[in-house]
């Protein structure tokens, strides 16, 4: 049997050494499914020139994934190379352009295997979540994958892992249409289930808050941005496929969906996550925890010359420059008596891509002589060359 070109192309370059590693059906469940454990060792099986295995892996997958179309795609070379040399991927004939997307899948998929995540570091975005968020997701598109994080006592821990497809033009959204994922910090809006949608939707979705606060301070616009599954005739689709939307194999959703919390759990989007050790975070956290409270007592104390002093020139919200909330905020802090402010549940996200920027939400409780409320608040803060500032604050 002659090695098909296929997996010659896909196993050259970044995974040379593949092959020196604990066998992929090990890490089922820590990172890997079975059927892409299976895939992933039928891909070495071939590099060492065990080809039969590698069909005889390859046959056992498509029993109890048939709809697994890269495994169709690497069985077809398989068995084409048995009866002679082949020439090109794709012993089948297929378009070129779905020889690639193939290709691209079976690349991600074997990086996703060599590259297992940091043992003891977290990505750096998260900087703290309140006590209600017990998971996070981190999105991480360039190596299409979506990690998922338990809250532990405020401090994030690495739960799982799952191959993505994103969309197909790549990311960083900013128009209706224009077939990019966004990046950045959002949060799940809302569930729904496969009997409220096509079946291009596959098991469900889970719509995310695109475009937030920060997209529309940008001018970027679109919706529709959700996480949601594969049609019943496809088990997953290639890295770049979607049309912005991020989308999981059916199983992958199903098993992630039990961590989800509709308006609570935080899906930050990133292109290439940054790794830190667990404790690298604690400065950054102290320091805008330190300035929230700071914050706080100021607006407190109706000393308002200090409390405005928390907002940047850029500042903007609800219509509002710098100037017109100053206005605002003093005519109002001047007809009260006393104010109350507690601030509690406060979560806090390094925004990717901007280390200078990040989103602090937290519940405000606050009274005066003539008004009380609660509610969800959410700021914005960026720092330049004076610290740390708002630059936009509205509800949640």
């Amino acid at each position: 049997m002659t090695l098909p070109l296929l997996t010659a192309a896909v196993l050259a370059g970044d995974v040379s050494a593949m092959g020196s590693h604990q066998s992929p059906v090990a890490h089922v469940g820590r990172g890997l499914q079975l059927p892409e454990a299976m895939l992933v060792q039928a891909l070495i099986d071939i590099r060492n020139n065990r080809l039969s295995a590698a069909l005889d892996r390859v046959d056992a997958l498509l029993e109890i994934k048939p709809d697994f179309r890269l495994a169709q795609l690497i069985k077809g070379d398989l068995l084409m190379a048995r009866a002679h040399p082949i020439s090109t991927m794709g012993a089948a004939h297929a378009p070129a352009d779905r020889i690639n997307d193939l290709r691209d899948e079976a690349r991600a998929r074997l990086a996703r295997y060599e590259m297992q995540p940091p043992k003891d570091r977290v990505p750096k975005y998260l900087l703290q979540m309140q006590s209600e968020q017990r998971y996070a997701v981190v999105v991480d598109t360039a190596k299409s994958t979506l990690y998922l994080f338990e809250n532990r006592d405020g401090t994030p821990h690495y739960l799982s892992d799952y191959y993505i497809t994103v969309g197909k033009n790549g990311t960083n959204k900013s128009r209706e249409g224009d077939k990019k994922t966004p990046l950045g910090v959002y949060r799940v809006t809302s569930q729904l289930p496969k009997a409220q949608l096509g079946d291009f939707y596959g098991g469900g979705a889970f719509p995310l808050s695109y475009p937030n606060e920060w997209d529309e301070r940008q001018g970027h616009n679109g919706h529709g941005i959700w996480l949601h599954g594969t049609p019943s005739d496809t088990y997953s689709r290639p890295p770049r496929a979607s049309d912005g939307c991020v989308v999981l194999t059916n199983e992958d959703l199903a098993d992630l969906a039990r961590h989800l919390q509709v308006g609570l759990t935080p899906v930050i989007i990133a292109e290439g996550v940054e790794w830190v050790d667990a404790t690298a975070n604690a400065g950054l956290r102290s320091v805008l925890a330190e300035r929230l409270e700071h914050w706080r007592r100021d607006w407190e104390s109706k000393n308002t010359d200090r409390y405005l002093q928390y907002y940047g020139r850029g500042f903007a919200s609800s219509g509002m420059n710098l100037a017109q909330w100053s206005t605002q905020k003093r005519r109002v802090n001047a007809a009260k008596e006393w104010i109350k402010v507690r601030v509690s549940e406060v979560s806090m996200f390094l925004y990717p891509g901007h280390d200078d920027l990040a989103v602090v939400s937290f519940t405000q409780d606050y009274s005066s002589d003539n008004l009380s409320n609660r509610m969800r608040k959410r700021q914005y803060w960026g720092r330049d060359s004076g610290g740390w500032k708002i630059l936009y604050e509205g509800a949640a």
